[in-house]
C-alpha cells in the first residue's frame, strides 16, 4: 500500500428483497488478497447464488457477522445501504456502492453527517463521461425479456402465423435505449427469436422517439394506439412532470405491455415533485417485476394521490440486471477490479490524485468529496431514498 497502515476490506451481504441473489463473488476476493487485502466478509455472502461460506475461504479472509463487516475501513456492497444503516460504518470508512448522488442529497447529507467517505459506482466515469461501472445490457435484456414473457399471456395472436409484425416503441436514445432496440428486435431472449423464426412468424417493428416527439399529444395517440410493448428507457430533464399522463395509457391495446427500464420513484414530500415518467404505473423489484391491471401491487407501490385509473399490465424492477444474479456479479467484477486496485495502491480516498492515472482520475470525479464540492447541501431538497 502506499499510504500507512493497509486497508482492510468489507463485504457485508445486501439485505435487500428475497428475490435480491446477488454478492460479490469469490474470484474478487482472490484478487483483492492477491494485493494484500485483508477481506472481511459477512457469512452466508453468496447464499442467493448457490455459494457457501467454504467458497470464500483462503488466506486473509474473515468469515464475520454483519456488524464486523461493515465495521472496516472500505466497505464495499453493490446496493446501497438504508440510511438508518450508515451508522453501521465507522467515522472516516469509505462507502463503495451504488449511491446515485444526483438523485438523493438526503443520503449525501448523512454520509457527511457521518463522516463517511464514499465513492458512488454509478457516477465513475471515464475523461469523455462514460459510466465505468454499468450493465445496461442487462437492463434492456431482462427488462425486455419479462416484457415479452409477459405479452406471450396478453397477446392471444402472437403466435398465430398470419399475425403482423409486434410494435414496440422505446421512448429514450442513450445507453439503455439503445441496447432496448437490440433486445426488443430479439423478443428479449435469442432462444425466443429463433423459436419464433423457425414457426415462421414476422418480426418486430420497433420505433424509437426522442424527447421532441413524446410532447406532441396528436403524435402519441397514434404511436400508442399501434403498440404492443411500451419501453421507458427515458432520461428527463424536469422529473416532475410524467412523459405519459396516466389517461395516455388508455390508447394502447388492451394486450399492451409497459416496460419500465428507468424505475424513479415517486417522491412527492418535496417541491418540485418527482413523479415516474410513465404515470400511475408500479414499481417493482427482484420480489415482483410483473404487474397485471389488477394485481394488488398497484396500490402498494403508488402513492393515492397518483392516478391509476388507466392500466396496462408492467414489467418493472428497481434492479432490472439482478434478474441473473451471477452474470451481473461476473460483469461487475471485470469492471471494477482495477478501480479497487488503484483505491488500495494509493490508500484511500483521501490521496487519490485528480491528475493522476486514468483510474485514479475517475475515482475521484465519483467520491463523495468531489460532489460535495458542487453542491450547496444545507439549502438543498431532500427526497426520501
Amino acid at each position: 500500500m502506499a499510504q500507512g497502515k493497509p486497508l482492510t476490506l468489507g463485504l457485508p451481504r445486501m439485505h435487500k428483497e428475497r428475490g435480491e441473489r446477488r454478492d460479490f463473488l469469490p474470484s474478487l476476493v482472490r484478487r483483492l488478497t492477491k494485493w494484500g487485502v485483508e477481506v472481511y466478509a459477512e457469512s452466508g455472502i453468496g447464499l442467493g447464488m448457490g455459494l457457501t461460506d467454504a467458497d470464500y475461504a483462503g488466506l486473509g479472509v474473515h468469515v464475520v457477522d454483519g456488524q464486523e463487516a461493515y465495521a472496516q475501513d472500505v466497505v464495499l456492497v453493490l446496493r446501497s445501504p438504508e440510511l438508518d444503516e450508515l451508522t453501521k460504518l465507522k467515522r472516516g470508512a469509505t462507502l463503495v456502492s451504488m449511491l446515485h448522488f444526483p438523485t438523493r442529497p438526503q443520503r449525501i447529507r448523512r454520509l457527511t453527517e457521518l463522516g463517511l467517505e464514499a465513492l458512488s459506482l454509478d457516477s465513475i466515469e471515464d475523461d469523455e463521461g462514460q459510466r465505468l461501472v454499468e450493465n445496461m445490457h442487462a437492463v434492456a435484456w431482462n427488462g425486455l425479456e419479462a416484457a415479452f414473457d409477459t405479452l406471450e399471456k396478453t397477446d392471444a395472436t402472437l403466435l398465430d402465423p398470419g399475425r403482423p409484425p409486434v410494435r414496440v416503441t422505446v421512448m429514450g436514445v442513450g445507453m439503455v435505449g439503445k441496447h432496448a432496440v437490440e433486445a426488443a428486435t430479439k423478443y428479449g431472449r435469442l432462444e425466443r427469436s429463433e423459436a419464433f423464426r423457425q414457426r415462421g412468424l414476422q418480426g418486430v417493428e420497433v420505433t424509437v422517439l426522442g424527447r421532441d416527439l413524446t410532447g406532441h399529444w396528436a403524435y402519441m395517440r397514434e404511436r400508442l394506439r399501434n403498440t404492443d410493448v411500451l419501453v421507458d428507457a427515458t432520461q428527463r430533464s424536469n422529473p416532475s412532470q410524467p412523459l405519459i399522463p396516466n389517461e395516455w395509457l388508455a390508447w394502447l391495446p388492451q394486450h399492451a405491455i409497459v416496460c419500465d427500464l428507468v424505475v424513479d420513484p415517486y417522491v412527492l414530500e418535496v417541491t418540485p415533485p418527482t413523479v415516474r415518467s410513465v404515470e400511475g404505473i408500479p414499481r417493482g423489484d427482484l420480489d415482483q417485476y410483473v404487474f397485471l391491471p389488477e394485481d394488488p401491487g398497484w396500490m402498494k407501490t403508488v402513492p393515492a394521490e397518483i392516478p391509476t385509473q388507466h392500466r396496462r399490465a408492467t414489467a418493472t424492477c428497481y434492479s432490472w440486471p439482478g434478474v441473473h444474479p451471477r452474470e451481473c456479479m461476473e460483469r461487475y467484477e471485470h469492471q471494477l477490479a482495477p478501480l479497487l486496485e488503484t483505491l488500495f495502491s494509493r490508500g484511500g480516498v483521501e490521496h487519490l490524485r485528480p491528475d493522476g492515472d486514468f483510474h485514479e482520475r475517475a475515482l475521484c470525479r465519483a467520491s463523495l468529496r468531489s460532489w460535495n464540492g458542487s453542491l450547496d447541501l444545507p439549502g438543498s431538497e431532500e427526497p426520501q431514498d
